[in-house]
């Protein structure tokens, strides 16, 4: 793409001259582990979790980074990370058996306890969520038939599984993937209750899944997105309890992601096609206004100015989530990469 105020984009593009082309600008680490687990609290304050147990934390708009994993950590694998402020933060390793496991942190990562530990060899938990700062909820991948749901009322420092009885069944293969921390996500975290999980494995189109309740009861919607043992949507994103947006693919054909992205404007009771996706397999999407959304993956990220009914790509580089707050957007990836939106 030619640069930003000496070329007029065709309109398929999404760019125009008086368009600011967005760009990633990546600030150092100093570490290498892959980080699929970001929160961003303001421009100034985010966390990522990753790989080896790795947990770091800014609070200068990440000119700084200080590494801040729980004890113990180094053989298990952080996929998601929820943080409230610079001080309190929720993160969850993910595997099988007791290899899933929530942490929680009260004073910036100097000290963690763990909250839960799973004692199920049939469970395997993807994502964390909070509706506010003490209703959270995690899931995990069917359990004799049925995804399973932890729930918290005291900010993530206890959890309990919660009955099977409102969760409607597994398709057979059917799973989440713990690729984003955005598997289960939240819309306003203002305590309304609501949530919605992906998932993929099983059937031909992968389903999400919403609760009004605090995961007290969901029902199931056909996402249209296609599914396959590796492919289903990926990501999820809610700017409000309404309007929501869901991107994916298959992880083992990144290049290649037909029909991989869809919206609802009713809260997950229907969704629609995008008019024109990514075509590669992303990994994660976010909200970046009111019309405004991001999505990342290893091969490149997108802009929507339309709310997710169609997307350009404005760079190549490899990222596997998205998040914003305060109005800073953040990515996170392989190889220690971490990065603030610019433009």
């Amino acid at each position: 793409m030619a640069a930003i105020g000496l070329v007029t984009l065709t309109a398929t593009s999404g760019f125009t001259a008086t368009t600011p082309k967005p760009s990633w600008r990546l600030s150092d680490t100093g570490v290498t582990a892959r980080f699929r687990g970001l929160a961003p609290v303001s421009d100034k304050v985010a966390w990522v979790a990753g790989s080896g147990g790795t947990i770091l934390r800014t609070v200068d708009g990440a000119r700084n980074w200080q590494r801040v994993d729980p004890p113990g950590t180094a053989e298990l694998q952080f996929r998601d990370i929820e943080a409230f402020d610079a001080d309190h933060a929720v993160a969850l390793t993910i595997g099988e058996g007791d290899q899933s496991r929530l942490y929680a942190t009260a004073d910036g990562g100097r000290s963690w306890k763990e909250s839960f530990r799973n004692d199920d060899p049939a469970a395997f938990y993807d994502c964390v969520t909070f509706t506010d700062r003490r209703h959270g909820l995690a899931l995990s991948d069917p359990v004799n038939g049925k995804f399973r749901i932890l729930a918290t009322s005291d900010g993530g420092k206890s959890w309990a599984v919660q009955p099977s009885t409102g969760m409607p069944d597994a398709l057979t293969g059917e799973f989440a993937f713990a690729a984003s921390g955005t598997c289960l996500v939240t819309a306003d975290h203002l305590g309304s209750g609501r949530a919605w999980f992906a998932t993929g494995g099983g059937g031909e189109r992968a389903r999400i899944f919403a609760t009004t309740n605090g995961g007290r009861t969901w029902r199931v919607t056909d996402s249209g997105i296609p599914s396959g043992p590796s492919a289903g949507v990926y990501s999820l994103a809610f700017r409000d309890p309404w309007h929501g947006i869901a991107v994916g693919g298959d992880y083992a054909v990144p290049e290649s992601a037909p029909d991989a992205a869809a919206t609802t404007r009713d809260g997950g009771r229907t969704w629609t096609p995008a008019r024109a996706e990514p075509g590669e397999y992303r990994s994660g999407v976010a909200w970046r206004g009111v019309t405004t959304a991001l999505a990342v993956g290893p091969t490149g990220s997108d802009i929507s100015y339309d709310g997710g009914r169609s997307w350009s790509e404005f760079e190549a580089g490899s990222f596997d989530a998205v998040l914003c707050a305060g109005g800073s957007c953040w990515a996170s990836g392989e190889q220690g990469r971490v990065a603030r939106l610019h433009g």
